[in-house]
């Protein structure tokens, strides 16, 4: 049994809210600049009403974790139907809501990549609180998100075009990846077969970046009010050969640019057999 996209909003919806919450494209500065601010003040608005910590957390991850803005320059987050696992309080539907409503107002920036074009959204969460959160963030979004809390290793994946999958696998056995990654891998079958997966890992043998990483994952994770669980590396060697295992062809991005960390992101698209054995070759 699959989980299933909620339809299309069909309400009204308030105006974008880079519009309403005084940021401007007009500041001094590159025009990729000027336009990452606008974005991710737009993103963390929708999280006023859902409480300090939450906005803080959505301003504080955005302005700091280099992995958003990279997405969306490289044009990374490509696909239609998108299933966000490990979702937390739903960041990204809120930031892919903001570029659609940037794009159309004709001012993203002509040098990034295209704008994603996003038309449903599942976020699959563990941690209830977050649920909560993302509920009362997210509710007057066009693009009418919906997130779910579930355990990822038996929550249901519908069809979809791009998962998306950012620090998160390491939370269960490799047992559990393995498995999680192969349902990931019909699930983009089953939407076309020419789907994505964007995962950021950890790379386990770069060790002091690793450690570094995983410190401040526990200590993120206690801020936020959750369990601080056992985690399960792997090299990124190791990564890469259980992608390619799964009919994956893999590219891999350095993503820990101006943090200690050891972070990796895998952009993985499903590919024949030839070309998946060709790519681990």
């Amino acid at each position: 049994m699959t989980s299933s996209f909620p339809p299309p909003a069909s309400s009204e919806v308030a105006k974008p809210p880079w519009r309403e919450c005084g940021t401007s494209l007009e500041r001094p500065g590159p025009a990729g600049d000027r336009a990452w601010r606008a974005l991710r003040d737009a993103a963390a608005a929708p999280y006023r009403p859902a409480g300090r910590f939450a906005w803080h957390f959505a301003r504080g991850k955005l302005r700091h974790d280099p992995v958003f803005r990279a997405l969306l320059e490289r044009g990374t987050l490509h696909g239609a139907r998108v299933v966000d696992i490990g979702c937390g309080q739903g960041l990204l539907a809120s930031l892919l809501q903001a570029c659609a409503d940037i794009e159309r107002a004709g001012l993203w920036p002509a040098h990034w990549a295209r704008a994603p074009r996003a038309t449903r959204y599942l976020g699959i969460e563990l941690m209830a609180r977050d649920v909560a959160r993302a509920d009362a963030a997210l509710g007057r979004l066009a693009l009418a998100p919906r997130v779910t809390c579930a355990d990822m290793r038996c929550a249901a994946l519908p069809p979809c075009d791009l998962v998306v999958m950012l620090d998160v696998l390491h939370y269960v056995d490799p047992e559990a990846q393995g498995a999680l990654l192969a349902r990931v891998r019909d699930a983009l079958r089953a939407g076309g077969g020419s789907g994505r997966l964007v995962l950021r890992i950890g790379d386990a043998a770069r060790r002091r970046g690793y450690a570094a990483s995983q410190w401040v994952d526990r200590v993120v994770t206690w801020s936020r009010g959750h369990r601080v669980a056992p985690t399960f590396g792997r090299p990124l060697a190791d990564w890469v050969a259980l992608l390619h295992s799964l009919g994956f062809a893999v590219r891999t991005l350095p993503m820990s640019r101006g943090t200690p960390f050891a972070n990796v992101l895998l952009s993985a698209d499903l590919a024949s057999t030839d070309l998946a054995r060709a790519a681990h070759d």
